[in-house]
């Protein structure tokens, strides 16, 4: 079965399964799936005790993993394999420990083999935007996937 053959959302469900059961990093930080679409994706993480900078805040590093984690997929949820060639962050305000932070990434356009997603990383605990990514994808050969549920 081709890709082309299931409806978008199924496609998006399918691809984020298989990335996800390959991504040991977002495992390692106990990141979770909240959502996938076509073109879009939100993942969360709580902030914990071993993600704090010298300052007792969360990590920049931690904050931008995330954003990239939620980048990564929603630009690969049509099944081809997409990667990033630039992207920059700015950070509007610290998390801390026991912060439930979330990454929602959409899709401002995709075209040929580019595409510019923005992604906002909320802190649901303090409700408060902590970070603006702003990430640019280039698709290159294959599939994330070749096993297809039946259309």
């Amino acid at each position: 079965m081709t890709h082309e053959a299931l409806a978008p959302q199924t496609l998006a469900e399918t691809v984020a399964a298989a990335m996800w059961s390959r991504d040991h990093a977002a495992q390692s930080l106990d990141m979770r799936l909240d959502s996938i679409a076509p073109g879009s994706a939100r993942l969360s993480m709580t902030v914990r005790g071993d993600m704090l900078n010298g300052h007792g805040i969360c990590h920049g590093g931690m904050i931008f993993t995330l954003a990239d984690t939620a980048f990564a997929y929603a630009c690969n949820s049509d099944n081809h394999n997409t990667v990033a060639s630039a992207c920059h962050i700015d950070f509007l305000a610290p998390a801390r420990a026991g912060d439930r932070l979330q990454a929602r990434a959409e899709a401002r356009t995709r075209g040929g083999r580019t595409g510019v997603y923005d992604i906002t990383v909320h802190n649901l605990t303090e409700g408060r935007d902590v970070a603006l990514f702003r990430g640019k994808s280039h698709r290159i050969q294959g599939m994330v996937t070749d096993t297809l549920p039946p259309g």
